[in-house]
């Protein structure tokens, strides 16, 4: 692997982030642990094809239920906009709550939710976030 130690990265810090920023992410190594440094562009071009999708579903009171098929959430709205709008906030507050006890969720059932949690936490704009959401309609 193409890894700098990371004594040599603390002792060239810089050097090190201008190269991220200007070329190219950095591998680090640490003993036996690796990891990666890299800038938010090659962050959204990994998470570009992670997409939010959810299903919309007519209630009988004339409300709308949206579900989002990558993470158990659901929320209702007046209409279809309303309820999308309400479950974008609903993923940006659930990726905060997740990334504050990383450790604890990132090992347990949902490790999968991960990329949506960095998506949505990289977007950090619930009419981005909105915007991401692919809604197929339902039916009763």
């Amino acid at each position: 692997m193409l890894a700098i130690n990371a004594t040599q990265a603390r002792n060239e810090w810089s050097m090190v982030v201008d190269t991220v920023i200007r070329e190219k992410p950095q591998f680090i190594k640490r003993t036996r642990d690796y990891m990666l440094l890299t800038d938010f562009s090659v962050l959204e071009n990994l998470l570009s094809a992670y997409t939010f999708n959810a299903e919309a579903l007519p209630e009988e009171d004339g409300t709308v239920t949206v579900t989002l098929d990558e993470i158990e959430l659901a929320e209702n709205g007046a209409d279809q906009r309303a309820a999308l709008k309400k479950l974008a906030c609903a993923i940006l507050e659930y990726s905060e709550d997740y990334y504050k006890d990383f450790t604890y969720w990132a090992k347990g059932s949902k490790v999968d939710h991960i990329p949506y949690i960095f998506k949505a936490l990289m977007l950090n704009d619930v009419e981005k976030i909105g915007g991401q959401i692919k809604c197929r309609r339902g039916g009763i």
